[in-house]
């Protein structure tokens, strides 16, 4: 085969494998959702081609292309694979418990109870970030991970919002839950303080877990713990 010949080739296949299928263009997406609107509700954008070009029309903002940019960013991948009811997956922690008291600066083991999702799948986070569409096992369930952030607050009655860029502590994990549990260490511990312990969970390229229906359930969990000094441990305990 000639280089000409091979080269030529060669581009009807780029052309080919890059052209979108017209067998999964979703003619829904022309509807932008207004022919009942509801009070308060906002037309929807619309696309005839499944939004292929949509970064396009952002130009000020670079392509994803599977890092994290703290600038923000468009990102081109699909959503994916959308598990059933049935498959949803929800998650709660085991320890600590909602209120527990723990003694500040050392090591403990936070334990969360997860089901509805295949666990211990997880992609490089600096290479592939939300690169790639969310997928399911053959029982339907998404293939992820979960994560762990704890958040310091200023008490149990705090009713400011937190700011997502300060943590305390986090911890993705990465390995299959061992009988529906997935554990973390807590090296050190935690200052004297309160905090709130809660669950991302995700798909394999780190975006946030999607489910088929808007009315559901938390996928995640949450608790709130405090960290007393040892002398003051078993008072605080009995108060709670």
């Amino acid at each position: 085969m000639s280089f000409l010949l091979y080269s030529f080739l060669h581009n009807i296949f780029i052309c080919i494998s890059s052209a979108l299928d017209p067998a999964v263009i979703a003619t829904g997406f022309e509807n932008d959702g207004q022919g009942q609107p509801t009070a308060g509700q906002v037309a929807s954008l619309t696309s005839s081609n499944n939004f292929i070009n949509f970064c396009l029309t952002v130009p000020s903002e670079p392509i994803t292309n599977g890092q994290q940019i703290s600038g923000g960013s468009c990102n081109p991948a699909p959503m994916g694979s959308i598990p059933s009811t049935a498959n949803m997956p929800s998650a709660k922690f085991t320890n600590p418990k909602n209120l527990d008291v723990i003694p500040p600066d050392q090591t403990f083991t936070v334990s969360l109870a997860i089901q509805g999702m295949e666990t211990g799948h997880f992609t490089n986070a600096e290479q592939t970030y939300f690169s790639a569409p969310q997928q399911l096992n053959g029982q339907g369930q998404i293939q992820g991970h979960s994560h762990i952030v704890i958040e310091p607050l200023d008490s149990l009655t705090q009713t400011t919002p937190t700011d997502p860029t300060k943590f305390s502590f986090f911890k993705g994990l990465n390995d299959p839950a061992n009988n529906g549990i997935l554990t973390v260490d807590v090296t050190n511990g935690l200052p004297e303080g309160t905090y709130k312990i809660s669950t991302i969970n995700s798909a394999a390229n780190h975006q946030p877990v999607l489910v088929p229906i808007a009315q559901h359930g938390s996928l995640d969990d949450a608790v709130y713990v405090r960290s007393f000094p040892r002398h003051m441990f078993a008072m605080h305990s009995s108060s709670i």
